[in-house]
């Protein structure tokens, strides 16, 4: 039980790190998970790495509780407003995603769920942001608060998020990488990326939870709890620390960790001959 654990706590700290930056957690997933094996059934597993999601996104409820809570007593009538107008723009954003998701999310899986897309999503991607990044370097940005934000422009960014339902894109890469094509300053971007997380892990869990049932073994909600508090602790470090760096820098070093990273998972899958 305890080896287990270890497997979990291990797994928490990937999906805390590579949740919130732009970097797939799937890809590392896949990665991790070639080398440590759960004595646990597939279906399990595949609850698991959705669910465990959730404790990532209780960082962002944390973190951002007072900015996010529309009926914070601290708040003016004019400010509880604009809470409201973030959320309805959050709503807006997660449509796309929402419905495609709900249709097609075990279709993707089924058929995408593999190195050669995540290798090929990751390199991708990671070349997008440098490009982009590249583009907009003497430019000023549009959009600098969420009141600069609209709803055209939120329901844009719902659909660039769409494209993470391909395994190895990175819903916050998508999400981010579109808002800023969009003309929106790094830091909306990240956070706007950050709130359209909550509904979308909070759905995309329930349906995880109810299709797999609730009937765990006490091995197995261990290791659940496990990894989703071990996720929220390191992903309060990782949200905070994305923060901070974009304040002073561009995307561009995470487009050359996905393309390095990419490459290696390529390398590694052909060199052993996977099938995953």
């Amino acid at each position: 039980m305890y080896i287990e654990i270890i497997k979990a706590i291990i797994l928490g700290i990937v999906e805390g790190i590579t949740e919130w930056l732009p970097i797939s957690s799937t890809g590392h997933m896949i990665l991790v998970e070639e080398f440590i094996k759960f004595n646990a059934s597939e279906e399990f597993m595949e609850m698991f790495r959705v669910v465990i999601q959730l404790g990532a996104i209780m960082a962002v409820v944390l973190l951002y509780f007072h900015k996010l809570n529309p009926f914070s007593p601290g708040k003016s009538s004019k400010e509880k407003r604009a809470t409201m107008d973030i959320w309805f723009k959050v709503l807006v954003g997660v449509m796309p995603a929402g419905v495609l998701g709900v249709l097609f999310d075990d279709w993707f899986d089924a058929n995408f769920y593999n190195y050669q897309t995540v290798a090929i999503t990751l390199i991708l991607y990671g070349i997008l942001f440098i490009i982009i990044e590249n583009l907009n370097r003497n430019k000023r940005t549009k959009i600098n608060s969420f009141k600069d934000l609209s709803y055209a422009t939120a329901l844009g960014v719902g659909f660039f998020q769409v494209l993470s339902l391909v395994p190895g894109t990175s819903r916050s890469g998508a999400t981010i990488l579109g808002a800023i094509i969009l003309g929106t300053s790094r830091n909306i971007a990240a956070e706007y990326s950050f709130f359209l997380s909550i509904p979308v892990m909070f759905g995309a869990s329930a349906l995880k939870l109810i299709k797999f049932g609730i009937d765990f073994t006490q091995l197995e909600l261990a290791v659940l709890l496990t990894g989703m508090i071990v996720a929220f602790l390191v992903s309060v470090v990782a949200i905070r620390f994305l923060i901070r760096y974009i304040k002073n820098n561009d995307f561009k070093v995470f487009g050359w960790y996905r393309i390095i990273l990419g490459i290696l998972v390529l390398a590694y899958f052909m060199l052993i001959g996977s099938t995953v």
